[in-house]
C-alpha cells in the first residue's frame, strides 16, 4: 500500500497522533521514545550526538505548546508530508513543523520530523 492513496482524513488520523508523541517526547526530552517510530534510514542518518544536544540546550524543543494547527499536506512518490503550526509555550512567535510519513515493512513510520 503506498500511503498517498489514502485521502487527507486518513491521513491526520495517522500523522496527528504521531506528531503530538513527537512533541510530547521532545518537550520530556526523552529521545528514546522520540525516535520510536522513525524509519530504520532516519535512525542510521541521525547524529545522536547533535540530537541529544538539541534536546539539553533548544528553548524550542523542550517547549512546544501541545496544540497545532493543519497546514496542509504534500504527496511525493511513497510518503506524505503533513504540515503544521506549531507554537511554543515561553517562546513568542509560530513556527512550521514538518513530519514526513510512509510505509517501511507494512507498518507507518516517520521518514523525516522537523521544526522550522
Amino acid at each position: 500500500m503506498n500511503i498517498i492513496d489514502k485521502d487527507e482524513a486518513e491521513i491526520l488520523e495517522i500523522a496527528n497522533p504521531l506528531f503530538s508523541e513527537l512533541i510530547k517526547h521532545s518537550n520530556d526530552g526523552n529521545y528514546g521514545k522520540f525516535v520510536r517510530n522513525f524509519s530504520y534510514d532516519l535512525l542510521l542518518g541521525l547524529n545522536e550526538v547533535e540530537v541529544g544536544h538539541q534536546f539539553a540546550h533548544s528553548k524550542l524543543s523542550r517547549s512546544l505548546a501541545e496544540e497545532f494547527d493543519f497546514l496542509g499536506t504534500i504527496r511525493r512518490g511513497e510518503h506524505v508530508t503533513v504540515l503544521y503550526r506549531v507554537k511554543s509555550t515561553t517562546l513568542e512567535g509560530e513556527w512550521l513543523g514538518r513530519l514526513v510519513i510512509g510505509y517501511e515493512k507494512g507498518e507507518i513510520k516517520i521518514f523525516a520530523a522537523s521544526i522550522f
